[in-house]
């Protein structure tokens, strides 16, 4: 045998390499999107300063200072004015229900009260579930309705527009006064340990039948696709209820972490979540013709379901097309729901506007499964 180095048996090599990788379209398109897509995500759709923050505003005064306060609201880039009223306890529904981060209440006779010097209250209430979204808005706050009145104060009043504002800013922090980032990122990491472990436990099923050479044996069993595919999933229901009780007591009694709300709900929500993640994991198999590419598929899943769920970054200082990415993923629904349950006590009105996509995501993806299954070895 010829052992002296040889660049013709290394260009062999080499070019055998290539028509290998040629052939594995998947994998080198997995290659290439990769990196364009974290790319683009960190780019243009993660951003630690959010803006314009849903707000709703209650207003009991229909004086010039109130309405001052309002406009210089309406035109911060800080927040977003979805819905005003006359009703706290509406605003604050609105803060419970998720559909707002703030609420701005302007008490009755506030214009009168900041004309007499009595200085009156000025309450912000924040959803602080996710301290990170609502940090920079709530230091901007005062300066903005602060400046607001200076052009409001004048004559008599003049002399109050020099010194401190004419008003009381008073800041609640609602589901978590500490802002403890630890009851917003334990909730999200129970969402994200789901999707990670229980999309690829899944996406091997049919994959690792192929590759042992026992998916002739699968195929010629008397069962139906349907049944293959519960057969497949149900033994990891199990596995994600287990997980799932590990990282919640470890939640409770290592972290501290608040239950405020029903663990029944939030077993049943979870119940949802494991098998819409399942069923993505066994439409990655049918897809997929190896491991190795069921394995690409999870992380090009997942990737989108850290960085666009609201997790790692907050959801709404995403931009609009980044969010409408994210409203498809599972993991966006869900922490909304384990959140919201863990640290707001919500019940079943409050969840189920992120309850019900989880439901049609998982009948899309368990359709798509049943579809792509093939009967054949080919």
């Amino acid at each position: 045998m010829n052992r002296h180095f040889s660049l013709a048996r290394i260009w062999a090599v080499l070019l055998k390499e290539v028509l290998q990788m040629r052939r594995d379209r998947l994998t080198l398109a997995m290659i290439l999107v990769l990196p364009l897509a974290q790319l683009f995500l960190f780019g243009f759709a993660i951003n630690f300063n959010p803006k314009a923050l849903p707000t709703a505003i209650s207003v009991d005064d229909s004086g010039t200072f109130a309405r001052s306060v309002v406009a210089a609201l309406r035109n911060s880039s800080y927040f977003e004015i979805v819905a005003q009223t006359n009703s706290p306890a509406g605003a604050r529904r609105m803060l419970q229900e998720g559909k707002v981060l703030f609420v701005v209440e302007i008490p009755v006779n506030f214009t009168r009260d900041i004309m007499r010097g009595t200085r009156p209250d000025l309450l912000i209430e924040a959803d602080a579930t996710d301290p990170a979204a609502s940090g920079f808005a709530l230091g901007a706050f005062t300066g903005l309705a602060a400046s607001a009145l200076k052009d409001d104060l004048k004559g008599p009043l003049a002399a109050r527009a020099q010194g401190p504002p004419p008003f009381n800013a008073v800041t609640h922090l609602l589901y978590n006064p500490e802002s403890n980032t630890r009851y917003s990122i334990i909730p999200g990491l129970l969402g994200v340990i789901l999707t990670m472990t229980m999309v690829l436990m899944t996406c091997l099923a049919l994959t690792r039948e192929r590759e042992r050479g026992t998916y002739e044996n699968l195929l010629a069993m008397p069962v139906t696709p349907v049944e293959i595919m519960i057969g497949k999933i149900a033994p990891n229901i199990v596995v994600g209820a287990i997980q799932s009780a590990i990282i919640l007591l470890a939640a409770k009694y290592v972290f501290a972490v608040p239950l405020a709300g029903s663990l029944l709900l939030l077993g049943f929500a979870l119940a949802i979540y494991i098998v819409a993640n399942l069923a993505v994991g066994y439409t990655f198999s049918t897809l997929a013709q190896n491991q190795l590419q069921a394995m690409q598929m999870t992380m090009f899943f997942l990737l989108p379901a850290i960085l666009l769920s609201g997790f790692a970054f907050p959801f709404a200082g995403m931009p609009l097309w980044a969010q409408y990415i994210g409203e498809v993923l599972p993991a966006t629904h869900f922490l909304r729901i384990v959140r919201g349950i863990l640290l707001k006590a919500n019940g079943w009105p409050e969840i189920w506007p992120n309850l019900w996509p989880l439901f049609l995501f998982t009948f899309v993806a368990g359709t798509v499964a049943l579809l792509r299954f093939r009967k054949t070895l080919d």
